[in-house]
């Protein structure tokens, strides 16, 4: 598919996340609410979050044109988060899923990033639906799903997870769908 575009806000740019944000993943992917309501992905170095980056992101980047982007604040262009619209395998969706360092939560800059990624995900990639999936003791992250318009649905079990997590979803705005999409909505045979 090729490289994927990057995506801007009032306040913050959304990169592609590359190799060179190593540095940046590693300390995010340690932060304390990383590690309690996303799990540990054994990233103890730098070089460790580079292979993340190579093997786990940017296959999924090209293959789709979509996946993970670094939120980079434009005041000061420091690097304050991710945000991103994730494949899973066997999902019909792609989830949507953010996480900032810290000392750049509580400051509107995680739902700003999403709400610009689930826009694009609607207009830019032609998704028709996207998920949502937390945790049920992050309410913070399900506070934010609310606000982005994703409503809970019901309860998932991820391949190897023992806990039942929440399940949120949105579909495409009826303003976004095409016309026969409007006129034969999926489901409806003739």
């Amino acid at each position: 598919m090729g490289a994927i575009i990057s995506l801007e806000t009032e306040r913050v740019f959304l990169k592609p996340t590359d190799e060179n944000d190593a540095a940046f993943i590693f300390y995010l992917m340690n932060a304390p609410k990383w590690l309690k309501y996303i799990g540990n992905r054994d990233i103890t170095s730098f070089e460790k979050a580079r292979k993340y980056i190579l093997q786990r992101i940017k296959p999924q980047q090209e293959r789709l044109g979509f996946g993970n982007f670094t939120i980079i604040r434009k005041a000061d262009h420091k690097k304050i988060g991710t945000v991103g619209l994730y494949h899973r395998e066997g999902h019909p969706a792609p989830d949507i899923g953010f996480a900032l360092l810290p000392r750049f939560e509580k400051m509107g800059y995680a739902f700003e990033a999403a709400h610009r990624l689930i826009e694009a995900g609607f207009d830019l990639f032609g998704l028709e639906k996207i998920w949502g999936i937390t945790s049920p003791g992050n309410l913070a992250s399900q506070k934010l799903l609310y606000r982005l318009g994703l409503k809970m649905t019901g309860t998932i079990r991820l391949p190897d997870a023992t806990e039942e997590l929440y399940l949120f979803e949105t579909l495409k705005p009826e303003h976004m769908l095409t016309r026969e999409q409007q006129l034969f909505p999926r489901g409806i045979a003739f």
